[in-house]
């Protein structure tokens, strides 16, 4: 049976700054999970959590040198990290612009999934306003809308790539929504 080390903090953080690799395995294995209930607590992508708590193990790692105990607990150090790196991330214009098309998606693959939205589209007038679409953006929303299918789906049906498909969903549902404020 193989023995469990343990390090006390200050061990552990004179083997960090020695640049110890297995010192920096222990500190990931008792302290990742933590860290990763952090990131949780501020955004709920399970996959997302992971790359940013792995993108915060090769920060600490790169700038453990910059670590004084003096100032605070090592944890109170690589939480500040992480939490900083999960607010960047989700300030960072990639991440709206991936959960705008995670909500649009949602929208799209509710209102597909319902077989008596197509009466409450023609009691709201919708299928009317989209003739006022591009005749591509047209047919994306009839294709999801009125006719049941999936991003997927349209992406095959229309041979058209899969961004394509959801880049004129968001256009055509954004001029929709104006239309309709109008």
């Amino acid at each position: 049976m193989p023995e469990t080390i343990k390090y006390s903090e200050e061990e552990l953080v004179q083997l960090l700054q020695s640049g110890d690799q297995s010192a920096f395995e222990y500190l990931y294995d008792h302290y990742s999970g933590a860290l990763n209930t952090v990131i949780l607590k501020l955004i709920s992508d399970q996959q997302l959590a992971e790359d940013i708590l792995q993108e915060a193990f090769v920060k600490i790692w790169n700038n453990f040198s910059t670590y004084e105990s003096s100032k605070g607990r090592l944890f109170t150090w690589m939480l500040n990290i992480t939490r900083n790196l999960t607010i960047d991330t989700i300030r960072s214009k990639s991440f709206k612009k991936q959960a705008k098309i995670q909500k649009t998606e949602n929208a799209v693959t509710y209102t597909s999934s319902n077989i008596n939205e197509n009466d409450k589209f023609d009691a709201l007038g919708i299928r009317k306003q989209t003739m006022l679409l591009k005749e591509d953006q047209k047919r994306v929303i009839d294709l999801a809308y009125f006719e049941g299918l999936t991003q997927e789906e349209i992406s095959k049906k229309l041979d058209i790539p899969l961004g394509t498909v959801k880049t004129r969903m968001r256009t055509a549902i954004s001029v929709l929504k104006k239309i309709l404020q109008a």
